[in-house]
């Protein structure tokens, strides 16, 4: 059953500033830590601008959704479908691409909402499968997704500014 204080909108063109504004804080806070200044900013500066998240939010083959915790925005996801996949590209499949909380309202069960209502989407969707990559390194995500069943399947470069990272690709069959 979900959260009563959580609901889970679609995020529209009008909601671009408020996109920029979570997707930049909550990558900052989840990364900055273990990742150079330098790095940080040109990664910020290159994905969680205004004109990269505006050109994301036109294609019809992603959606993005922000979940409010009571009346406040706690986090947000990226969902691609078909050839909106950064990966895999399989028909048959739903990448979540970007599923982040605010410091402030993890532990209040936010990750868990969204990814529940991803699964639904996919199910929904009639998809077999429901794929993401995460940070090699990043051992509490790797941990959440396990709990829900995805199993690593392989791995891809990922780019984090001038340093070339390792994402695990996992998978949840559904």
């Amino acid at each position: 059953m979900p959260d009563i204080n959580i609901t889970i909108i679609k995020i529209t063109s009008a909601d671009l500033p408020e996109l920029v504004k979570i997707s930049r804080k909550t990558y900052f806070e989840t990364f900055h830590l273990v990742n150079s200044a330098e790095n940080m900013d040109l990664y910020l500066n290159s994905a969680f601008n205004e004109k990269q998240l505006a050109a994301e939010l036109k294609e019809i083959n992603s959606e993005f959704y922000f979940a409010f915790y009571k009346s406040d925005i706690a986090g947000y996801l990226k969902i691609n479908f078909d050839s909106a996949q950064t990966d895999v590209n399989d028909p048959d499949a739903l990448e979540l691409e970007r599923i982040y909380v605010l410091k402030d309202f993890q532990g209040f069960k936010v990750g868990k909402e969204l990814l529940e209502f991803t699964i639904n989407i996919a199910k929904d969707k009639k998809k077999k499968y429901l794929w993401l990559g995460v940070w090699e390194k990043n051992e509490k995500a790797i941990k959440f997704y396990t709990k829900f069943g995805f199993k690593i399947f392989g791995s891809h470069p990922f780019i984090m500014g001038n340093d070339k990272q390792t994402d695990l690709l996992m998978k949840l069959l559904l």
